[in-house]
């Protein structure tokens, strides 16, 4: 733990004191859609709300840990929406035709519940946890609810998928 001639620093000058090397990491390894100080940011205060950086052996190796599993975790959220927006588009090219006047006639296919999950998590970027409080179920029904509503919109896109055996 890091000390001054007076005592232990307390958490303010310990961050005061890490920041700007926490600061480039985050820069370092950040998704190229996300801010570094947001990452530090969110980093310090999920520390903190388990545990003072002063409680810490090494508070900056910590700390770079908690950044790196956010960036990770951002990285993910966006891949899961570059590859929705992907599937929407196939959607929407799919499905223009005078058969299907629009893309919502394939997305109402799914049930409202599965329509407003997708919503909640693609369009808005809500947790399951979040989803789950405005939808009142449990945190896995709704990863399952949505889980189910891409498989059958998968389903239903491969289906209609024109075949080349001509």
């Amino acid at each position: 733990m890091v000390s001054r001639s007076e005592g232990p620093l307390d958490d303010g000058e310990i961050f005061a004191e890490l920041y700007p090397s926490l600061r480039r990491f985050a820069a370092v390894i950040r998704p190229v859609e996300e801010d570094a100080d947001d990452l530090v940011q969110d980093a310090l205060v999920r520390t903190l709300s388990v545990r003072r950086l002063a409680d810490l052996d090494d508070p900056g190796a910590y700390m770079r840990k908690a950044i790196l599993r956010i960036a990770s975790n951002h990285r993910r959220r966006l891949g899961r929406r570059r590859r929705w927006l992907m599937m929407t588009e196939a959607l929407v090219r799919t499905s223009y035709s005078p058969e299907y006047p629009s893309a919502l006639d394939d997305l109402r296919r799914l049930d409202s519940r599965e329509r407003a999950v997708l919503y909640l998590s693609v369009v808005e970027g809500r947790n399951y946890r979040e989803i789950a409080s405005v939808l009142g179920c449990s945190e896995e029904a709704a990863r399952a609810r949505a889980s189910r509503a891409i498989r059958r919109l998968r389903t239903a896109l491969h289906d209609e998928q024109p075949t080349d055996d001509a």
